[in-house]
C-alpha cells in the first residue's frame, strides 16, 4: 500500500513523500511538490512492482554502459577462450562511445549511430604487397625489409563483431543481473557479410609460399602453417597447442583453445603427422607448447615471419585466416559435405560453409548421377 506524508520545510515550502510497501518487496520512496504527482506516481510504482516490471527499470537507471562492461570484463571473459580475448579490445571501444549513457538511455538508434562510426573509422592493416614496404637502412649497410602500415576503413564483418560482444554483454545484464528488462540490440540490424568470394591459394601460390616458409629462419613458420592447410584449424587454435593436445598414436590434435570455446578433435595426416612426430623428438623441456616463444609460457610471434614468406613468394592480398579457407575449399573441391566441412572447421551451422558449396558442384553432380543411375537405370 501507498502512503503519503506531506511534510513542510523551515522556507514553508510544502512537499509529499510517498511510501510503497507491498510485502516481500522493498520499500520504494520518492519526493514530489505536488500531491497529485505523488498519487499518481504511487498509483504507477504499485501496478509496476505487482507486474514484476519495477526493479528492471529501476537498475536500468542506476547502471551505466562502463558499469555494465566493466563488470562483464571482470566476471564473464575470464570464463573465454584466449582467442576471444581480442573481444576485450571491442569493449573498451564501446566503453569509450557511450559508456557514460545510463542503461535505461541506450536506444537502437543510439548504438546504430555508433555502429555507422565503427564503419568509418580506420584501422592499421599491413600492406602484402612487395612494392608496398619500406626499406630502413641500419649502421653499416645492412638492409633490412619492414612492411608498411596502411589504415582501411572497417568490414561488415568486423563491425558485426563489435556488436556482438556488446550484444551478449546485455543479455548477461538481463538474464543473470536482473539490470535490463530488454535489450536495445534486438532491434538493431547485423550489417549484410560479402560471403561470395573467398581467397584460396591456387597450387602454384601453394608450393611458393610452403617454399618460402621453409627457407624462413622461424623455426615454426613452415610447420604451423602446414597444419594449417591441412587442418583448417584457426592460428590461435595452433598457436595454443600442447604436447598434451597431440595424440600421435590416434594421429590427432584436439583444440581446445577453440573460438567457439568447444572441444574439437582435427585428425592430423601425412606430411603434417611427420613434421610434428619430428618436433616430439627435440621438444623444449621448457615449457608444453607445441610452439613456444622467448618465454616459454607464450606462444611464437610468427607476424613479421609470416609476412616476409609472403613477401619472398610474391603471394598478394592474403592473410593468415585464408590458409583456413584454402583448407576448406581444398576438402570442397575433393568431395567433402557441408556438414562435413563444418565437422572439421568447428562451426555450429551449415550458414557458415556454405560460402564453399559452388567448390563442391562437380561432386555434387557426379552423387545426382549416381542416383539417378541406380534408381532409372537405361530408361
Amino acid at each position: 500500500m501507498a502512503n503519503i506524508q506531506e511534510r513542510k520545510s523551515k522556507e514553508g515550502k510544502t512537499t509529499y513523500k510517498v511510501l510503497v510497501r507491498l510485502k516481500g518487496f522493498p520499500t520504494q520512496t520518492a519526493t514530489f511538490d505536488r500531491k497529485t504527482d505523488a498519487k499518481k506516481w504511487a498509483q504507477q510504482t504499485e501496478a509496476a512492482i505487482r507486474e514484476g516490471r519495477h526493479f528492471k527499470t529501476t537498475e536500468s537507471k542506476k547502471h551505466t554502459v562502463a558499469e555494465l562492461i566493466d563488470r562483464y570484463m571482470r566476471d564473464v571473459m575470464p570464463k573465454k577462450s584466449a582467442i576471444m580475448k581480442k573481444q576485450e579490445f571491442q569493449l573498451k571501444w564501446w566503453k569509450d562511445k557511450i559508456g557514460v549513457y545510463l542503461l535505461a538511455d541506450v536506444t537502437p538508434a543510439l548504438i546504430a549511430e555508433y555502429r555507422d562510426k565503427l564503419m568509418l573509422t580506420p584501422v592499421e592493416c599491413l600492406k602484402d604487397k612487395a612494392s608496398n614496404t619500406k626499406r630502413k637502412s641500419k649502421q653499416g649497410g645492412a638492409v633490412t625489409l619492414e612492411p608498411e602500415k596502411i589504415q582501411k576503413p572497417r568490414s561488415s564483418a568486423s563491425v558485426n563483431r563489435y556488436l556482438a560482444v556488446l550484444s551478449h554483454a546485455f543479455t548477461i545484464a538481463i538474464k543473470e543481473w536482473g539490470w535490463l528488462e530488454d535489450s536495445p540490440m534486438r532491434k538493431l540490424s547485423k550489417l549484410r557479410e560479402s560471403n561470395s568470394v573467398v581467397r584460396f591459394l591456387s597450387d602454384d601460390e601453394r608450393e611458393r609460399l610452403l617454399a618460402a616458409c621453409k627457407e624462413s629462419k622461424n623455426p615454426y613458420l613452415y610447420t604451423v602453417v602446414v597444419i594449417g592447410l591441412s587442418t583448417g584449424a584457426r592460428k590461435m587454435e595452433i598457436m595454443g597447442l600442447t604436447w598434451k593436445d597431440v595424440d600421435l598414436k590416434m594421429e590427432v590434435i584436439r583444440l581446445t583453445k577453440t573460438k567457439n570455446g568447444e572441444f574439437r578433435a582435427v585428425p592430423l595426416q601425412k606430411h603434417a603427422l611427420d613434421l610434428v612426430r619430428a618436433m616430439s623428438k627435440v621438444r623444449r623441456i621448457d615449457t608444453d607448447l607445441l610452439f613456444p616463444g622467448e618465454n616459454p609460457k607464450t606462444p611464437a610471434e610468427l607476424r613479421k615471419p609470416w609476412v616476409d614468406a609472403l613477401e619472398r613468394a610474391n603471394v598478394v592480398n592474403f592473410r593468415f585466416h585464408d590458409l583456413r579457407h584454402s583448407a576448406a575449399s581444398y576438402l570442397a573441391m575433393n568431395g567433402a559435405t557441408l556438414a562435413e566441412l563444418a565437422e572439421i572447421l568447428g562451426h555450429k551451422t551449415l550458414a557458415m560453409v556454405k560460402r564453399y558449396s559452388h567448390l563442391s558442384e562437380q561432386h555434387t553432380s557426379k552423387v545426382v548421377a549416381s542416383m539417378n543411375e541406380k534408381i532409372f537405370g537405361g530408361q
